[in-house]
């Protein structure tokens, strides 16, 4: 990883923290606007729809343009959009604030998609698992930092603040992808090069409908198997890590009624220290490249076990303790998961991070609405136990299928490594027409 991806990373970072300290200003400003909780609850329904729907088109979005471009696009569209916030932050009217969560919605998703589908191109293959660490490492250290700064920010300088402080971030973001010039794609992919066109035994324009579901259907077989298995996995770890960012306030609120926002800054910032040392045991293994649906299962498991722990009323050395460990194993499937998907072919990466943003925005909004109506009735440890143990029960799923193959698959070599031995001993020994050379001195 040389010195223009590392900056790129702490750009990166910049904009992510801007994106952190928005999600409390904007979920603040939002009952400001509506003046009801179901009011914020429908625009942050419209900004998870808006991520969803971008999902399913960012494979083809950056197939028809270079990812860079899509990077600097969205940034620049999402510092846009905070701009208007800012200077409307007094008398926003209601549709200017759903226009700016769509553009903050859809922009993530698609710079999110562009960037990780770029990274093997910007370091290589073999680097990809420690650039992913390094990414991930940033962003949780901007994560802390943007939920601890929000509070300050906006007392002091108001939402119209918090905004051009998210405004200028996408700003960092856009200007660095602008000036570093990453390699982002492939090489001979550029604009709509990145899409093959059809083969001699597709036909070119004007094909029959029979040609075009076949091209789809060998598009899903291409994704089939599993790395749909994982995708699907990664979709219900976000419906269970809903439950827990819904369940912590209230948990906050029980166990330090008198400041429980030095509860959650002392529980996240152990989480981002999990992640840290995951980076850092990750990067040291070797064959780390090549972990896949086990390592993702097993760390799944881990981080659903550690949350629930979280909620069961432990002491404050015990809280902090299962907190990294939970940040452990969610930097831990972050950097697996992302790698693995990064292993497929260039031209399939794009469509698998769009699925995959579907899949995660998809499971976290469901998990939202879900675990906030469940917390009406019953406690958080009750309500973060059940959703994670479905993300716990579909992990050991993933693993016992993943373990079957790998033995199917050990069988079929045996069985293929047999049949071609008797057929060496059957042509050494046995009688043979084929062309053999003859005996000589």
């Amino acid at each position: 990883m040389d010195l223009r991806f590392r900056s790129l990373v702490v750009a990166h970072a910049v904009s992510a923290y801007g994106t952190y300290l928005n999600l409390i200003a904007l979920s603040l400003f939002s009952y400001e606007v509506t003046g009801s909780a179901l009011g914020v609850g429908a625009v942050m329904a419209v900004r998870l729809l808006a991520g969803v729907t971008a999902g399913l088109t960012a494979g083809a979005v950056t197939a028809g343009l270079t990812r860079r471009t899509v990077m600097v696009a969205t940034d620049l569209a999402q510092t846009l959009a905070m701009v208007l916030l800012a200077l409307w932050a007094s008398r926003t009217p209601l549709w200017v604030l759903l226009a700016a969560v769509v553009v903050l919605g859809a922009g993530n998703t698609y710079f999110n998609v562009a960037l990780r589908s770029a990274v093997p191109v910007m370091v290589g293959q073999h680097d990809r698992a420690r650039a992913n660490g390094v990414l991930v490492t940033a962003r949780s250290v901007a994560t802390v930092l943007g939920f601890a700064s929000a509070a300050p920010v906006i007392s002091l300088g108001g939402f119209g603040v918090a905004f051009g402080v998210n405004a200028a971030s996408f700003a960092v973001s856009a200007a660095a992808v602008l000036m570093l010039r990453p390699r982002t794609d492939g090489e001979g992919v550029t604009g709509g090069d990145a899409v093959s066109g059809p083969g001699p035994a597709e036909g070119g324009g004007g094909g029959s409908a029979s040609r075009r579901g076949g091209r789809l259907r060998r598009r899903v077989a291409g994704l089939a198997g599993p790395l749909l298995g994982l995708i699907a996995l990664r979709g219900l770890d976000a419906l269970a890590s809903a439950s827990h960012n819904v369940a912590l306030p209230l948990a906050a609120h029980a166990a330090e009624p008198s400041d429980p926002a030095v509860f959650m800054a002392r529980f996240w910032a152990a989480w981002a220290v999990g992640t840290l040392l995951a980076h850092q045991v990750l990067k040291r293994r070797s064959h780390g490249t090549s972990w896949g649906e086990r390592a993702f299962a097993v760390g799944t498991c881990a981080m659903s076990l550690c949350f629930v722990a979280a909620f069961t009323g432990l002491p404050s050395p015990a809280l902090i303790a299962a907190a990294v460990a939970a940040g452990f194993a969610d930097g831990w499937t972050e950097i697996v998961y992302t790698s693995r998907l990064q292993a497929a072919p260039d031209r399939q990466r794009g469509r698998l991070f769009g699925l995959s943003a579907t899949a995660e925005q998809s499971g976290f909004a469901l998990g939202t609405i879900a675990a906030a109506a469940a917390l009406e009735a019953l406690p958080a440890l009750a309500v973060v136990g059940v959703f994670h143990g479905a993300a716990a029960c579909g992990a050991l799923t993933l693993l016992l299928l993943t373990v079957r193959r790998r033995d199917a698959r050990r069988d079929q070599d045996h069985s293929d490594r047999s049949s071609i031995s008797g057929e060496k001993e059957e042509d050494t020994h046995g009688t043979s027409t084929g062309a053999r050379p003859l005996p000589g001195p």
